[in-house]
């Protein structure tokens, strides 16, 4: 794991990027795991993720408690984040994200996200999908706002890279903040590649075997993509971008273009 003064450069530029790539808008966060304070994680303050800087970074510990006596306003999700790392030992990074593409997935019954393509293979089989009202009953907000349902989510995440939570969004973690953006941003990728493909016909997925190999081969590439998402986000960090990985508008149900995903 890098130094904390790399991390932290890393964790604001996972922000960026996840901005202009689409998969965070003026919501959703990224957090590491503090390697030099075991129990804690680093979570920018409550702010649009586009705007984020190493001066906005703040300490938690796996409670949600702040470090020290830093008194700027915190996410309200940032349980999701604590009781992740405290049930995951190899999650050192995770993205939380509303991104438009995966929603549907959520709230569809009878179609599971599943990896359609190789860049995408480390979603597997089948993506699990946290159902809040298990734990929270029918009148919440969907927000994950203490310890019991960042818990409750940890656990419907399991073993696995991706959990969808839904009419929310989703949660990815990974061994690094490199790696737990590209997950984030494939992921969306892959929702709006189903989703296309579905309308087509039946759909064939990789198999379990073709995922993991696909997978493993994807992790020894991550920084080529990461340094291309970097530099196009330091060219505008703090406006929309022109251009995205993503597609950028969203076919209408007889084919017309929509309105723009911005």
């Amino acid at each position: 794991m890098p130094g904390a003064a790399a991390l932290i450069a890393d964790l604001v530029d996972a922000n960026h990027i996840l901005f202009r790539e689409g998969v965070l808008d003026g919501f959703g966060h990224v957090s590491a795991r503090d390697p030099q304070r075991p129990g804690r994680f680093l979570l920018a303050r409550s702010m649009a993720p586009a705007l984020v800087s190493a001066a906005d970074i703040m300490r938690f510990d796996f409670d949600g408690n702040t470090a020290g006596k830093d008194l700027r306003p915190p996410y309200l999700e940032r349980f999701i984040h604590g009781e992740i790392y405290r049930a995951r030992p190899d999650v050192n990074a995770i993205v939380h994200s509303h991104s438009l593409g995966v929603i549907p997935f959520g709230v569809a019954s009878g179609t599971r996200l599943r990896a359609i393509c190789h860049m995408s293979g480390f979603l597997g089989g089948a993506t699990p999908v946290f159902e809040i009202r298990a734990t929270a009953g029918p009148a919440s907000d969907l927000l994950i706002r203490d310890r019991k349902l960042g818990a409750a989510l940890a656990r419907s995440l399991g073993p696995n890279a991706v959990v969808l939570m839904r009419g929310h969004g989703s949660t990815v973690v990974g061994a690094s903040v490199r790696q737990a953006v590209f997950r984030a941003v494939y992921t969306e990728v892959n929702a709006r590649l189903q989703s296309e493909a579905l309308r087509l016909g039946a759909v064939t997925y990789l198999t379990e075997q073709e995922a993991e190999l696909a997978s493993a081969t994807n992790d020894s590439q991550i920084n080529r993509a990461w340094e291309l998402w970097k530099a196009l986000a330091g060219q505008a960090p703090r406006r929309a971008a022109t251009k995205s990985l993503l597609p950028r508008r969203v076919p209408g149900p007889s084919g017309a273009r929509g309105s723009r995903q911005d």
